[in-house]
């Protein structure tokens, strides 16, 4: 069962949290395997894209934001791009568009960052913005300062937070075919709770100020930042939460939270509707609807997230179409 322990440790200024994805993990792959128009991903990017779910589920439970978090990496490599998105209630869902063939051994720069144009996002989309408004974006380089590829997601986001947060965080993250797992570790803010969303009680410019005043100077931090940085790859896929968190952090005073698991916990689950794809297809135009049916007989639309297909006919398109005073039932057709 998938899994989210948050805990804190005692009396010093750093807080931390590790999830294990299986079961939802899991649907997600099986989901995209069976896909018979794009069959399973290829393993190096069910790994990025395991392992960009596991950080935006612990991205999402570090800030108090009432909408979807949207972590995206594309470029201009094989992989166009890749999608992972967390809802408050952990529900998850992830994509990938994949052009081409890639190794078995590729990684990060290969896939996506080929002649260095690489762009990691992520975006904050609030439940209930007000009309007009946009959802925030902070937009980073898959490179470092000096203009060098950076090799693994974590060094991504970690990079990301200093630039966009000022916040020294250290992040372990692993994928395989069956789990999807990370661990985070961060300084906190100096001044109010959040970071990312922006919801401290003074200004953004002091808040970025204080904490970019304390960024490598912790040295409670800089020490449990090491040990988190001992965990192994196999290690985070393989031993369970407990065991992880006593073989790093025995000689440190944990303040553990209630773990979210079950319904609870992070869980697939999937946004898309008829009525969703219908506004897409209004987005068309009529003529290249009207295009389509005259080539297929039908409108046939797949979501990328969990497969479902949506078909309309002649008689649906038209109801599309219609002005809101003229409806009339459409066909429930969906496969």
């Amino acid at each position: 069962m998938s899994e989210l322990h948050k805990f804190l440790f005692d009396g010093l200024p750093v807080r931390g949290m590790i999830v294990r994805l299986t079961d939802a993990w899991q649907e997600i792959l099986a989901r995209r395997a069976s896909n018979t128009a794009t069959g399973p991903y290829p393993t190096p990017v069910a790994e990025l894209l395991g392992e960009m779910t596991a950080a935006a589920t612990l991205m999402q439970s570090n800030i108090k934001f009432n909408g979807a978090l949207i972590l995206q990496i594309f470029g201009d490599g094989p992989v166009k791009v890749a999608v992972a998105e967390a809802k408050p209630d952990l529900s998850l869902r992830a994509t990938a568009k994949v052009i081409g063939d890639l190794p078995a051994d590729a990684r990060l720069p290969d896939m996506v960052n080929v002649n260095n144009k690489g762009r990691c996002a992520i975006t904050l989309d609030p439940k209930d913005k007000m009309p007009g408004a946009t959802p925030y974006q902070g937009v980073v380089p898959l490179f470092g300062d000096d203009g060098e590829k950076l090799g693994k997601l974590s060094d991504v986001l970690q990079h990301y937070m200093l630039q966009s947060e000022q916040l020294d965080t250290t992040l372990v993250l692993a994928a395989d075919d069956k789990v999807a797992a990370g661990l985070l570790i961060q300084r906190l803010p100096v001044k109010g709770e959040g970071n990312l969303e922006g919801t401290s009680g003074t200004s953004n410019r002091d808040h970025n100020q204080g904490n970019e005043d304390q960024i490598g100077l912790n040295e409670d931090y800089n020490r449990i930042s090491i040990l988190a940085s001992s965990l192994k790859r196999e290690e985070l896929l393989t031993l369970d939460i407990e065991t992880i968190l006593h073989r790093l952090f025995w000689e440190e005073k944990l303040l553990r939270f209630e773990p979210q698991a079950g319904p609870l916990g992070p869980h697939f689950a999937c946004t898309c509707g008829r009525e969703r794809v219908a506004q897409m297809i209004r987005g068309l135009g009529l003529e290249e609807a009207e295009s389509i049916l005259a080539e297929r007989g039908d409108i046939e639309v797949g979501c990328d997230f969990c497969g479902k297909q949506y078909r309309f006919d002649a008689v649906d398109a038209a109801q599309i179409f219609r002005p809101p005073t003229d409806q009339i039932p459409g066909s429930p057709i969906v496969q």
